[in-house]
This record gives C-alpha cells, structure tokens and sequence, in this order.
C-alpha cells in the first residue's frame, strides 16, 4: 500500500520527501518542528517494515528545521525483529534516533519503561534550569526485573528463536497466501508479522468482515488469540510471546488455513453473530 511500492527504485528516499513538503507547510505558517515521532516499525499502522534509508533522511530533514527525532520501540526493541535488538537497528548502522522510547517486553509484563537520550539532550534540561524527575524512578524491584529480562533474552537466545520460528511462520503463511485467494500480502520480520487480508488483490480491498470472523473464530474454536489492525482492521497482527515455537506456529497457520477454506467452501457467516 502507500504511494510508493516495490517497483520503486528509492521508496525510503521518496517517503522521507514527503515529510520534507510537510515541515515546507508548517514553515509557511510561520510555525517550528520540535520533533518527529515514528515506531520504528508501524505495528498500529498494519504491521509495516519500512524501507531501508527512511529514517536517516527523515532526521536529516527534522535537524535541518531544528528538530529531534524520536523512535518508539515500545512494540519493537529488545530482540522481537531477532536479527536487531532495536527495530530501528533496521534501517542500517549509519542512523540513531536523539530519542529513543521503550516499555512492555522491557519489564516482560512488570510495569517498566524507559527513555534514553544524547547527553547533549539530557544536558538541555538543567542548562535551562528544567529539572527532570520521575516518582518512581530507579525503583530497585523494577530495575531487578529488567536486568532478569536481559539475562533471559541472551541465556535463552531469544533473538535467535525470533528468526528462527519468525522465519518458519512466514513461509508457512507464504505457502497459504499461494492457496488463499483473500491473503494480500504476507510481511514482517522475526516474530513481527502481518497477515492482510483482501477482497481483491488488484485493488486491495480490505476484508475487514472476514479479517474480524478469523479472529473470532480463532478465540472461540482454537483458544488462541490474536487481534487486527491497520486502518482498515484488515491485517491480522502476530507479535507472539518470545518463547513462540515452531510448534505453536504450524498450530497457528493450520487453524488459519482451516477456518478461510471454510470461508471460501461455506461462506462467510455473520448473521446472528456478536462480531
């Protein structure tokens, strides 16, 4: 989707363009950029892998007009995309967000988050006399916890396990994107990956309905959750626990494929039901 596809020979380039024409718009309105705020993978967004070279000429532009740039890995960091422990890590080593955002895995289900900046940033703060605090900063259970997340995470080799069973999982959802007609499109990276869902491929038209009964049915008949999103709610959104297996993939995919052909053989049935 977007403006810019595959066939596009700059398509990161081109996107960061666009970010220029707007920071044009808000000069002429005699207005300033204080900063510019990206996950580094858009997972609201429909579970979308940017392209290389985005991000580098997106700061380049935001600097220029006095700005910082700040990447939320809430979602992203801390080994989910298995080949970068940081999403943004993906847009190649020449770039590094002035600001970086993080929480959820960082704390594995313990209420934990973090911010981490440039010294010239943090240093901002006092030299115009801000002072910075945070109630419950530097909480010693808190800091416990995420020390044991980040022993885990190399002990286990859990970035590892991400490529290896997200590398499983999109092969397998690959194979039936090929017998499912409804599949549009298949993306992601180690265990961040999205399923859309279309009525038409030429035209990519949401299934929204049928992306909606999958879940449902999903809950219902397999106890096994998971969620939409995008702007259409079409793309079926898999950011599994890090422990996901290859097991528990092929479960998935099989569960998938048994519920669209019953879609295409009987229909879809949506009468009566508390969608």
């Amino acid at each position: 989707r977007g403006m810019y596809r595959e066939d596009h020979p700059a398509p990161g380039k081109a996107y960061a363009d666009t970010v220029k024409d707007l920071i044009e718009e808000v000069h002429k309105k005699d207005r300033k950029i204080s900063a510019f705020f990206a996950e580094s993978l858009p997972s609201v967004g429909g579970q979308i892998v940017l392209p290389e070279g985005y991000f580098s000429k997106v700061a380049e532009y935001v600097h220029s007009a006095g700005g910082v740039f700040v990447a939320d890995e809430v979602q992203t960091g801390f080994g989910r995309t298995g080949s970068c422990f940081w999403g943004f890590q993906l847009q190649g080593e020449g770039f590094c967000p002035d600001i970086v955002t993080m929480g959820k895995p960082m704390g594995n289900g313990h209420p934990l988050a973090c911010v981490a900046t440039t010294v010239g940033i943090a240093e901002a703060f006092t030299a115009n006399q801000v002072e910075y605090f945070n109630t419950f900063g530097g909480n010693p259970v808190s800091c416990a916890v995420g020390l044991a997340v980040l022993d885990v995470i190399a002990e286990e080799d859990l970035r590892g396990n991400a490529t290896r069973v997200g590398t499983r999982l999109m092969d397998l959802l690959r194979k039936l994107q090929a017998k499912h007609e409804i599949i549009g499109d298949v993306r992601g990276i180690g265990l961040f990956v999205g399923l859309e869902l279309v009525t038409d491929r030429e035209e990519r038209t949401p299934a929204t309905k049928t992306a909606a009964w999958v879940v449902k049915r999903l809950k219902e008949d397999d106890r096994i959750c998971v969620s939409t999103d995008g702007p259409w709610e079409n793309v079926l959104k898999f950011k599994p626990p890090m422990c996901f297996s290859v097991e528990n993939a092929e479960l998935v995919v099989r569960c998938i494929d048994r519920i669209l052909t019953d879609i295409k053989t009987n229909g879809l049935k949506l009468e009566n039901e508390d969608m």
